[in-house]
């Protein structure tokens, strides 16, 4: 998240206060004595970061408000769900790859035997995929009101937006970045298989995992 906000900050986006706020959050981390503690600290950096969504697009018809997802009940809420719904079938995928078991998860909990170690996997790339994604459509003017319905109390993309969106995420997933730590050039898509394959052989007791960290 501060990656993502430290780089629009540096374009002439004024993100100086919601850097500062989720860096004193942060702070407390490392403080948390319980998941359930760790969960709701976290939802508060997220509540912050969220916000800051307003000035890195700066269009009425996107504003942010407040999360909501089911339904979502605004166009930019319908941009997140939907770019996060991407991501995790793309994490999904990469952990069928691996021998870890997708029911299993270190961060949420299973509810009702559905599958979660996809959610926590995904949770680190929502800023750098699917929300990156979000601005650069929408500050474009590729993605507009006109590419929304709503239905059954909520907000989502309409057919032309769906593929504009799918379109855009796909080209993100196969964009080719230089991985600074391992110095090595990567997609997106390979990152994830990385991050799976990385959590397997910290399970087997091979190698710690070390989550990736985003350097721009």
């Amino acid at each position: 998240m501060l990656t993502v906000l430290k780089y629009y900050n540096r374009r002439g986006k004024n993100l100086a206060f919601y850097i500062e706020q989720i860096e004193k959050l942060a702070e407390q981390l490392d403080f948390q004595e319980s998941q359930e503690d760790l969960l709701a600290l976290e939802g508060k950096i997220w509540e912050c970061y969220y916000k800051s969504f307003e000035v890195i697009i700066e269009k009425e018809d996107f504003a942010f408000e407040y999360r909501s997802r089911k339904p979502p009940h605004n166009p930019l809420n319908a941009l997140i769900s939907f770019g996060n719904a991407l991501l995790y079938s793309y994490v999904l995928s990469e952990i069928y790859k691996t021998h870890l078991d997708p029911r299993i998860g270190y961060l949420h909990s299973p509810i009702d035997k559905k599958l979660t170690l996809h959610l926590d996997i995904a949770e680190v790339f929502k800023p750098l995929i699917p929300h990156r994604v979000i601005f650069s459509l929408v500050n474009k003017n590729v993605i507009k009101a006109e590419h929304f319905r709503k239905e059954a109390g909520g907000v989502y993309l309409n057919r032309h937006g769906l593929s504009l969106f799918s379109e855009e995420f796909e080209k993100k997933m196969n964009e080719i970045f230089y991985d600074r730590e391992k110095k090595v050039y990567l997609t997106y898509r390979m990152l994830l298989r990385r991050e799976a394959l990385k959590l397997e052989k910290h399970l087997l007791g091979i190698r710690e995992f070390i989550p990736f960290l985003s350097r721009w």
